[in-house]
């Protein structure tokens, strides 16, 4: 599946306040998943295998390191879960990082909310505004992350600009 989004992740000091603040706007709760990204070598962009109680998928994306929202090429592939496809992922590309977080997800349309406790880095909030019909301009999803980038009063300082990836590849 082919998607594309705008999306922003920004450190948040009281998770519990920006989830609270959300359900003023009636979202649909997805749930609680807690997530374990197996990202792999590869010679551009981005590849992880998402394991997860909620979502499982093999993801591959491309999206520049800026602050704010940005835009991001998706092929996401979803599937049950299988041990045989992260020992064949393991194999051929071998591990970069994994990431293990504990997720809760929202939707009010076609936009997407995390409110993660990621291991090793502490609490963010992430919006991405979806793509997967071809019904929405790059403009429409950057308008309505920008929407909600207004709506929690995320500050400049506040938004991060790399992957939670890149951000524990860093600290080692």
């Amino acid at each position: 599946m082919n998607i594309t989004n705008f999306e922003f992740k920004a450190k948040c000091a009281d998770i519990a306040a920006a989830e609270k603040k959300l359900f003023a706007l009636n979202p649909e709760f997805r749930g609680e998943d807690n997530q374990t990204d197996t990202y792999f070598n590869v010679p551009s962009g981005r590849l992880k295998l998402r394991e997860g109680n909620i979502e499982n998928a093999l993801i591959f994306y491309n999206r520049e390191n800026i602050a704010g929202a940005k835009l991001s090429d998706v092929l996401l592939y979803p599937h049950s879960p299988d041990k045989t496809l992260k020992d064949i992922l393991t194999k051929v590309h071998g591990v970069k990082v994994v990431v293990e977080k504990r997720r809760r997800i929202y939707f009010i349309n076609n936009v997407k909310f995390h409110f993660d406790r990621v291991e090793g880095l502490g609490e963010f909030i992430e919006v991405e505004a979806i793509d997967n019909t071809g019904n929405n301009s790059t403009e429409k999803l950057k308008e309505q992350c920008d929407q909600y980038v207004a709506f929690f009063g995320i500050a400049p300082g506040d938004f991060i600009k790399e992957s939670y990836s890149d951000m524990l590849l860093s600290e080692l």
